[in-house]
């Protein structure tokens, strides 16, 4: 499928993320089309092991494995959930949804987020790193990364050419981290669905495996993903949409979750 070596450098202005993006009516079909390996929640966190989820932003947790994570609980495994940033920087300008506010916000919509996919008393951790800036920081951002993990983990996080710099950093920051820590990493294309192309080149399609969710589980994504209310709002201070397009919502309704093994 991908003519490109996995995870080949590919410029970043070649992974700009504007408009509305690649729609469900044309990424869908190819991959009902193609031939990508099943793999269990079970599998991919077996017994003993603790699923770890590295978050550049509240949010990056539900909308790259939610419904993963959802049935991993529902199977008794340990896991733990990092927010790199609080997410203050996604509203640019704005005078409704300052950084104070959304410090204070985003994370209370993570935890609704994670009630709504019956993630009870799971353990989390905040690194209060600054949004927008994680390319500068990475090596500081390997280091918690390392202090939170330990051998046998299985560490998801968003894939390291995902197009947002901050995606990108936490991706490298958590490979980093793993080579030194005995542990396993799996990313998750989150904004790659939105630049690419389906069937795009520059995705690593040989790593690709495919997590089935049911009907229950799916639906309970699409009400977490709900929960984020500062992220589907219009704002009326500056006049900018949604944060979360209208596109990245209607993943949300998949029947699986894509993830790079």
């Amino acid at each position: 499928m991908d003519s490109l070596a996995p995870d080949a450098a590919v410029p970043a202005t070649d992974r700009a993320i504007e408009g509305l993006g690649t729609p469900e009516s044309a990424w869908l079909p190819w991959i009902a089309a193609q031939d990508f390996l099943p793999v269990a929640a079970a599998d991919l966190v077996p017994v003993g092991r603790r699923a770890v989820v590295i978050a550049p932003h509240p949010d990056d947790e539900v909308l790259s494995v939610g419904g993963m994570l959802s049935q991993l609980a529902a199977l008794g495994r340990d896991m733990l959930l990092v927010a790199v940033t609080d997410g203050t920087g996604s509203h640019e300008g704005s005078s409704v949804w300052t950084p104070d506010r959304l410090a204070r916000v985003r994370p209370v919509e993570s935890q609704r987020a994670w009630k709504r996919l019956a993630l009870c008393n799971v353990e989390s951790r905040r690194l209060g790193l600054p949004d927008g800036g994680l390319m500068d920081v990475r090596a500081v951002l390997a280091e918690r990364i390392a202090a939170v993990l330990r051998p046998g983990d299985v560490v998801f996080t968003t894939w390291r050419l995902d197009g947002h710099p901050d995606h990108e950093a936490t991706a490298q920051a958590c490979a980093a981290a793993a080579a030194c820590m005995d542990v396993r990493l799996i990313e998750v294309p989150v904004w790659a669905w939105h630049w690419a192309g389906a069937g795009d080149p520059r995705l690593p399609w040989r790593r690709a495996r495919l997590v089935a969710l049911d009907g229950a589980t799916a639906s309970r994504k699409q009400d977490a993903v709900r929960e984020f209310e500062s992220q589907l709002q219009r704002d009326p201070s500056t006049g900018a949409g949604p944060i979360l397009r209208a596109t990245t919502v209607e993943r949300a309704t998949r029947p699986f979750e894509l993830v790079f093994a």
